[in-house]
């Protein structure tokens, strides 16, 4: 009876366990029933819209161009009906003072990274270099299980000297002016990373843009797929030096006086508004990883982690000819009609009006060069400058041929992207004549060339489960 009264009271115990517990704690679907009902209280997904960009909706589109082919270049491909998925498009192409984000980014994280190393195992407090020391120095008292297993692999079973824990401390902020700084070690770390006195002109003090690299790795998934394997052969690792090449504007135009725009475009404040230009094909991708980095690392520092954002990249070109029309059927330009002047003589854009006359006339809304965003009015999905200003990067390869064999589901030839040299460019630029301006007009570039004219803007993919606030035409 005792033994019986001792085996009632250890299940009643048990059952009282599980009903505090969690539903793992009890049988498998205990809370339904049995039956496959998820669990999850969302009914939808509300995707963010992440600042400056728009929602493009998902929609069909005759892609090519549709109207009269002037120059009866190889270019022109037969018309051919396509669909897009929806994504997300910057309003307008990436900044000067937009970029300036990415290269002081890197500029501090070199820094901090040589007063790191230079601090070394350092913890002392009130040094100048000891506060630089690696963060995963200073936090003992916070690790988990998991950083402490990681750090102590050392350099074996695949994990680096320095674990996956060996972050730097962002709390401590760096001092650029020389009259503020804390000491002579502190100087000599930072002074490596200017111009040595020997490379100086006029004796001026300025940061070494070669030392601005930018590592990130990325994995070619379409081999991977094709090769039915996934391993760290497939992992490309990529190291950028981004700092735009200032020299375009002399170099492009080798009979021109542009030197103003070749000492002050990128840097001065006047210009921060202006689409960043002589970036290559490589370094707008590395923005891309750069700005889809700084999202998910700031949604990691949330103590309520959001969900993992869809990354940043560069669109495809039939993306961009997609958003360009802004919605409207066989649009000649991105605001419909055939014409480049609204009922008022107004530009509609910023291009080349005439032959040797880049700004026929100040009222009428011209510039001699590039001209700051949102100057022109906006497309249908809410786009700038879809046409004219400066050219644009895309994604894609670029192949005579491509509208021809490529798929009509999101069209893309993404396992040639970065293997061919040559890129498609579109939306023409302030240097180029009407034609060029043409929603279905094709262009390319080498994708180690940067040039006055090409700059670029990016795009966020919108999971297909999602639901996402679509502005209204506006046209």
């Amino acid at each position: 009876m005792k033994r019986i009264f001792l085996i009632v009271l250890m299940v009643s115990a048990v059952i009282s366990c599980s009903k505090g517990g969690s539903a793992s704690a009890g049988r498998p679907g205990s809370k339904t029933k049995g039956e496959l009902i998820s669990t999850s209280k969302r009914s939808s997904f509300l995707v963010e819209r992440p600042y400056g960009m728009v929602a493009i909706p998902a929609g069909s589109y005759v892609m090519g161009l549709a109207d009269q082919d002037f120059t009866n270049a190889p270019e022109k491909a037969n018309l051919k009906t396509v669909t897009v998925s929806s994504f997300f498009m910057d309003e307008t192409e990436i900044t000067n003072a937009e970029y300036r984000l990415f290269i002081n980014y890197v500029r501090d994280s070199i820094a901090r990274t040589l007063l790191a190393e230079a601090a070394g195992e350092s913890t002392e407090e009130g040094t100048s270099i000891g506060n630089f020391a690696y963060a995963s120095n200073t936090e003992e008292d916070t690790k988990d299980a998991y950083q402490e297993f990681i750090e102590s692999q050392g350099g074996r079973n695949g994990y680096d000297d320095y674990g996956a824990f060996k972050k730097l401390d962002w709390s401590v902020p760096l001092q650029w002016k020389t009259s503020e700084y804390p000491d002579a070690q502190y100087a000599e770390v930072l002074e490596s990373m200017y111009l040595p006195k020997a490379e100086r002109i006029n004796n001026e003090r300025i940061l070494d843009s070669r030392k601005l690299l930018y590592a990130y790795n990325w994995e070619d998934i379409e081999s991977a797929v094709k090769d039915k394997s996934r391993s760290t052969k497939y992992l490309k690792k990529e190291s950028i030096a981004i700092y735009p090449d200032t020299t375009v504007w002399i170099k492009d135009f080798n009979y021109a006086y542009n030197e103003p725009l070749y000492d002050g475009y990128f840097w001065h404040s006047a210009y921060k508004n202006y689409p960043v230009v002589g970036v290559t094909w490589d370094q707008a991708r590395a923005f891309c990883n750069y700005r889809s980095r700084r999202k998910s690392d700031y949604n990691e520092s949330l103590k309520k982690k959001k969900q993992k954002p869809m990354a940043f990249r560069l669109p495809t070109e039939v993306e961009w000819e997609y958003a360009a029309r802004g919605g409207l059927a066989n649009s000649t330009y991105p605001w419909g009609g055939p014409y480049l002047q609204d009922d008022r003589g107004c530009y509609l854009a910023n291009f080349k009006p005439k032959r040797g006359n880049y700004i026929e006339d100040e009222k009428k809304g011209t510039y001699m060069y590039t001209a700051p965003v949102k100057q022109f009015k906006k497309n249908g999905f809410g786009l700038y400058d879809m046409a004219g200003n400066v050219s644009e990067w895309t994604e894609s390869p670029y192949n005579n041929s491509t509208y021809q064999f490529v798929s009509t589901l999101n069209p893309n030839l993404s396992n040639q992207a970065y293997r061919e040299l040559r890129k498609s460019v579109r939306g023409g630029s302030w240097k180029d004549v009407g034609y060029l301006l043409m929603t279905g007009t094709r262009d390319y570039e080498r994708k180690d060339s940067a040039r006055s004219y090409i700059g670029f803007r990016t795009v966020q993919d919108i999971p297909e489960g999602s639901t996402a606030k679509y502005k209204k035409k506006t046209n």
